[in-house]
C-alpha cells in the first residue's frame, strides 16, 4: 500500500542528520557556553544586583560582556528551535549537552575558574550519556497526520485507480 504525502525515502531523507544538522547541534553548544561565559564574566565586573533597584539591573544590562552574552544566548535560542524542528527534545537536549564540556574549558582557561575533579567526572559521564544518544535516530518516524494528509490518503488510495477512475469519469470534483 503506497503512504499518502511524500515518498517514504524522501521523508528518511528529512530526518536523517546530516552535516549541516550537525552544525545546528554544535551552533546551539557553542551559543549556550559562550553567552553563559561572557555572562559570568559580566556579572562578575558588575556585582550583585537586586530587583528592588531597577538601576543596578541596567546598569548590568549595559555591561558589553552581558550584552554580547544575552546575543550568544538568543543565537542559542534561534538554533535551538531549528534543531527541534527537525529532531526529538531527546536526542536534541542531550546533544547540546556537549556545551558542558566547553563551558567547562571557558571557566577552567578562560575564566579562571576552578573545576574540581568531580565536576570533570560529571562532565565525562555526560559526555559518555551523548555518545549513547547519537547512536539513536534524530527524530521518531511519524505519518503525516495533518488534515491535508487525511484527505490526501482518503481520496488518493492508488495512483493507477485515480486513473482509471479519471478515464471512467468518475473523478471526484
Amino acid at each position: 500500500m503506497r503512504r499518502s504525502g511524500l515518498p517514504f525515502q524522501f521523508f528518511l531523507f528529512e530526518r536523517q542528520v546530516n552535516f549541516r544538522k550537525y552544525l545546528v547541534l554544535a551552533g546551539v553548544a557553542i551559543f549556550a557556553a559562550t553567552g553563559d561565559a561572557m555572562l559570568s564574566q559580566g556579572m562578575k565586573q558588575t556585582g550583585s544586583i537586586s530587583l528592588d533597584h531597577l538601576t543596578t539591573l541596567i546598569t548590568a544590562l549595559l555591561n558589553p560582556f552581558v550584552a554580547t552574552g544575552i546575543v550568544l544566548l538568543v543565537g542559542f535560542f534561534a538554533t535551538y528551535l531549528n534543531a527541534l524542528s527537525w529532531a526529538d527534545l531527546t536526542y536534541v537536549l542531550p546533544a547540546s549537552s556537549l556545551g558542558y564540556v566547553l563551558l567547562a574549558l571557558i571557566a577552567r582557561f578562560g575564566l579562571h575558574e576552578h573545576v574540581s575533579l568531580s565536576r570533570w567526572l560529571g562532565i565525562a559521564l555526560i559526555s559518555i550519556g551523548v555518545g549513547f544518544v547519537a547512536a539513536t535516530p534524530a527524530a521518531t518516524p511519524r505519518e503525516d497526520s495533518s488534515p491535508a494528509a487525511a484527505s490526501r490518503s482518503e481520496s488518493v488510495a492508488d495512483p493507477a485507480e485515480e486513473r482509471r477512475r479519471a478515464v471512467s469519469g468518475e473523478a471526484e470534483l
